[in-house]
């Protein structure tokens, strides 16, 4: 029985992330997606719908292969801090997260939650390219 947690942002994260792990999957695992928005007026109620539907793309592809867990938080936290927090919560084996390609520009200016997740956790971590999906 393995415990997965899944950070996903879009509707296209969630395929891809899905496509990852569909493979490796067994009727006893326990698959936690989570979506992370930081709320108040950094969160447009676009966005919130936008991560409920990315995260109803895992339960109905995964639905039928695992027992499926899907949280979406909106509390003011950095996305990467809500991740790592419901991985130890659930005590995850492993994290499942995606990666876009970004400009030397953006990984200075935005940051990345992937990048933090990676070098906060100490948890086993597979990382999925999603070069060609649109941010």
């Amino acid at each position: 029985m393995t415990t997965y947690v899944l950070a996903t942002d879009h509707v296209d994260t969630s395929a891809r992330l899905c496509d990852y792990l569909i493979s490796r999957l067994e009727d006893s695992d326990t698959v936690h997606a989570v979506n992370s928005l930081y709320g108040s007026d950094k969160t447009e109620s676009q966005e919130i719908r936008d991560g409920k539907e990315a995260l109803s793309v895992i339960r109905s592809r995964l639905g039928a292969i695992a027992t499926i867990e899907t949280r979406q938080f909106v509390r003011g936290n950095d996305p990467d801090e809500d991740v790592l927090v419901h991985a130890e919560d659930v005590d995850a084996d492993e994290l499942v997260i995606g990666v876009k390609k970004r400009t030397p520009t953006a990984k200075v200016v935005f940051g990345s939650a992937a990048q933090s997740i990676l070098l906060q956790t100490d948890r086993p971590t597979a990382v999925v390219p999603l070069t060609d999906i649109e941010s």
